[in-house]
């Protein structure tokens, strides 16, 4: 309306302008600039106008986006902040080791926990080469004053191999691993609950080992390692049913353990294909060749020649080695779903959340083992 109403009041002076341009011609020139100047003007405060309702339309988005930015140098102010406490904690605890070192001596017992503080601070900002670094000093000096076979030992191990997995270095995971074992198997009695959880610890990485092929194993290393776990499984339930004091409930894991084992390997068998497996047979047979030449003296005389031959029935000997090892694997599983279900009818002490617990995994096994049964029978896995 603002602006309607300075156009008619300029379109008003114009005319009367044009008017009076014939009595008096300066006058007229005055008129034409200044209806020139009006124009102008209303243009102006028309395009004022509309930048000014622009304006309102855009500032919410302006005042959200800056919120954001805002919040977002918050953020930032504050990890800046955070990083530089880090930095300073770490100069802190590594000034303090190298007091340490220079009043108690690079052995000092005191060392081990000032090193397992600053090696699980560089696992907090995620530098963990140095922090596996840093448990490895703190591993040397426990086993300096402590001893070979010392329980300190095993949570420094622990730290150990969870950095190292952060890692991928599953190697050195899988040394760390057989270290812990064997540092338990000398420091528990057999039968100790300690003891027991140490054996499961040790089985489980072995079969995400096993099922990951973290260590990139062709079959033979595979099939070895597996075989290997299986039998400590066996060696492990043999050494704690002859003691007096182990509850079978205490058995469980181990059994399971056992049971997914041999699942494992049952499975690597069955997709192997027969002709990788060592035939029950000798591969090649001797054979005697001959024929009739003439000699020199122009004798017809007969020639024999010892070669070697493939053996007719070793390829059908590999099938039944592939079959046999498929079959044995079969029947430890089933051993193992036996002396579960033993468990669960004998144990008097498993609640009923673990005896349904367990019954779900015996008919989970059972399962597994059925489907194992029907494909070991069929003539395609071979």
């Amino acid at each position: 309306m603002l602006r309607v109403s300075k156009i008619e009041n300029i379109m008003k002076i114009t005319s009367n302008s044009w008017a009076k341009f014939s009595t008096n011609k300066s006058w007229g020139i005055l008129q034409c600039v200044s209806f020139v100047f009006f124009l102008a003007l209303a243009f102006s405060v028309s395009a004022k106008a509309q930048e000014q309702i622009g304006d309102a339309e855009v500032e919410p988005f302006d005042t959200q986006e800056a919120l954001d930015s805002a919040e977002e140098d918050q953020r930032n102010e504050q990890e800046r902040a955070r990083d530089a406490e880090l930095a300073r904690e770490l100069d802190l605890r590594r000034q303090a080791i190298d007091e340490m070192q220079g009043s108690q001596g690079i052995y000092s017992p005191q060392l081990q926990e000032a090193y397992g503080d600053l090696a699980a601070l560089y696992a907090e900002v995620e530098d963990f080469e140095s922090a596996i670094r840093v448990y490895t000093d703190a591993l040397q000096i426990s086993r300096i004053n402590s001893g070979l076979y010392s329980d300190e030992q095993l949570p420094i191990i622990a730290s150990l191999i969870e950095n190292n997995s952060q890692l991928s270095n599953w190697e050195e995971t899988d040394d760390l691993h057989e270290l812990r074992y064997h540092i338990s198997s000398r420091f528990y009695e057999i039968g100790d609950l300690a003891y027991i959880e140490a054996a499961e610890n040790y089985g489980e990485w072995k079969l995400r080992l096993l099922r990951q092929n973290l260590l990139d194993l062709g079959y033979r290393s595979y099939s070895r390692n597996a075989e290997d776990l299986s039998d400590f499984y066996d060696r492990l339930l043999d050494n704690l049913e002859i003691q007096t004091d182990t509850r079978s409930e205490n058995l469980i894991g181990i059994i399971t353990g056992k049971s997914e084992t041999d699942l494992v390997l049952a499975r690597a068998i069955a997709s192997t294909p027969y002709a990788a497996f060592e035939g029950t047979v000798s591969r090649y047979l001797n054979q005697q060749r001959c024929r009739s030449v003439t000699n020199t003296a122009g004798q017809v005389v007969r020639e024999c020649v010892n070669v070697q031959v493939e053996n007719p029935r070793y390829r059908q000997s590999q099938v039944d080695a592939k079959q046999f090892a498929l079959n044995r694997r079969t029947r430890a599983v089933q051993e193992s779903i036996d002396r579960l279900r033993q468990v669960h009818s004998l144990s008097s002490d498993l609640g009923a959340v673990e005896r349904a617990e367990l019954e779900a995994q015996i008919a989970e096994l059972e399962t597994e083992a059925f489907q194992l049964l029907r494909q070991s029978r069929s003539r395609r896995l071979f």
